[in-house]
């Protein structure tokens, strides 16, 4: 195995790891509150940014301040929603199968974040490198990297060269 190797199995392994600690209705809350943090601080973000005090006079400052506060906003409220349902969890005694599933969770994660990571060099000179050529993983999770690609926009998917 190589070094990229090594790295790619080390993503997964830490990823696998923190998901079984943190327990699949943490995982998946904390994935749902950043998507939606992100979604409402850009959808919202413009409107907001008339409550930003006019002393700060660049318009763009003002909807990244609007951007940020309400991104903040919406983490926070995630954190708490997700605090008391992992309480609720834990005393309905459902905590050890949450952590098994929550370890799959990681799991799947983890290799989604590695074929990603294979997409974006895809993209580049990458593939055509020595160490890539002898990874001993990269097949195998560019399998997976080829099922995003085929959800991928056309014009964007023929860029990627492996």
């Amino acid at each position: 195995m190589t070094m990229v190797d090594w790295i790619f199995l080390a993503i997964v392994l830490i990823s696998t790891a923190i998901a079984l600690v943190r327990g699949f209705v943490k995982e998946v809350i904390s994935l749902v509150t950043w998507l939606a943090a992100f979604g409402i601080a850009l959808a919202f973000s413009q409107t907001a940014a008339v409550l930003v005090p006019e002393a700060v006079d660049i318009p763009s400052a003002r909807v990244a301040i609007a951007f940020v506060a309400l991104f903040v906003v919406v983490l926070i409220l995630g954190g708490i929603i997700n605090w008391a349902i992992s309480k609720l969890v834990e005393t309905t005694g459902l905590s050890g199968t949450d952590r098994s599933v929550g370890m799959v969770f990681g799991l799947l994660r983890g290799v989604l974040i590695v074929a990603g990571l294979l997409l974006l060099g895809g993209f580049t000179a990458l593939p055509q490198e020595a160490w890539w050529q002898a990874s001993t993983l990269i097949p195998h999770f560019q399998v997976v990297a080829e099922w995003l690609l085929a959800v991928m926009p056309a014009d964007v998917a023929r860029n990627v060269q492996w």
